[in-house]
Formats: C-alpha cells, structure tokens, sequence
C-alpha cells in the first residue's frame, strides 16, 4: 500500500483557507489533521472536531513530550499538530489535510518533505482588508497587524508547491481539488500499481 498524501493549506487570515478546507473535508475521504490550540473557541467551534483546546500549562506539557509534528504562537495563542494520528494515518494509506499558518506549514515541510504545500489568497489585499473586516471581530490594531502579517507570509512564497487566488470559494476548492488529483497521479505516488502491471507483462 502506497503512503498516502500529506496536504498543508496555508496563507493569511481572510484569505478563506478554513472555507477551502471545510469543503474539501466534506466532499471527500481525505482525513483532517485536528490542531491542539490554546485560543478560546469562537462561537459555534466544538473541542475535538474544530480544535483540541487546552490551557497553557498543558499544551506545554505536550511540547515537552514531543507530541508535536509542528507548533507555532500566532497572536499571543499556541497551535500545534499531533503527529500520531497523522502518521498512523499516513501509514494506512490515508490522505491527510492541513489548515495550519505559513510558520506550521514551514515546519511540516521541514520535519515531512513529501508535504504537498498549497498557499491560499485573494486576488489582492482590497479584497483581503474587506473580508477582515467583516468579520467584525478585528480593531484596527488587530487589522493592521494581520495585514502587514499577510504581506510578510506571501513573500515566503517559494517555500510553496503551489498558490490558489481565492476570489470564489468554489473555484478555489476545484482548483485545490485538481491539485491533489494531479498530485495522486504523479509516477511516484504510484510505484506499487507500475511494479504489478509490469509483473504481469
């Protein structure tokens, strides 16, 4: 059995990765890598299906376990993957997605090279402010921070395999779906079915 696909969607706050990656989830068998976070949950997010949400104290104590595939602090709160489940995961031939922050996705491609890394963003930061905004949860502080934050996450760019510009959710998830699919067919993810078909040549 072939491993399976380790899928990181990453870009900026706005950019409508969690959208991206909600529909993916939904309309396919790829498994979802659940994060550990120390933020408080939003409204409507429940403990174990959106987040694991911990304290402090005891998201530490997973680091010092080395429970951890990547782990970052993103505006003062912690997030972090457990990699157990997704290795298993891995090993069984499942596919598993990432929603993770342009400093997790650095990390899993450090710690897992096969990572397939797909950044997300709109087609220009108008649209991204817009998006911020109407969120309603953002002062101008916060504002300020998430757009400079963008800015600096898209120069890193090139540490990506590839970029989707997010102008329509549904697009987007097609174009991310066309990329695993392509990603599926590619020689090396597919030795064990090139090696049976030339055994029985």
């Amino acid at each position: 059995m072939e491993k399976g696909l380790l899928i990181v969607i990453s870009g900026p706050s706005g950019a409508g990765k969690g959208t991206i990656y909600r529909n993916i989830i939904e309309r396919t068998d790829i498994k979802r890598s659940v994060s550990v976070t120390t933020r408080k949950p939003r409204p409507g997010e429940i403990d174990g299906v959106d987040y694991f949400f911990r304290s402090e104290e005891e998201y530490q104590q997973m680091i010092a376990a080395g429970e951890f595939l990547e782990t970052a602090e993103v505006y003062k709160n912690y997030y972090g993957t457990p990699k157990a489940p997704v290795f298993e995961n891995l090993r069984n031939g499942n596919d598993v997605l990432f929603e993770v922050d342009v400093h997790g996705a650095k990390s899993i491609k450090k710690k897992y090279p096969e990572a397939i890394e797909i950044f997300i963003m709109t087609p220009d930061f108008d649209v991204l402010e817009k998006r911020l905004r109407g969120r309603g949860t953002e002062t101008e502080s916060s504002l300020k921070t998430r757009l400079g934050s963008a800015k600096r996450e898209l120069s890193k760019y090139e540490m990506f395999d590839y970029i989707v510009l997010n102008d329509d959710a549904e697009e987007a998830t097609a174009r991310v779906l066309d990329i695993i699919t392509a990603e599926k067919c590619r020689v090396k993810n597919n030795t064990d079915i090139i090696q049976k078909l030339l055994n029985q040549a």
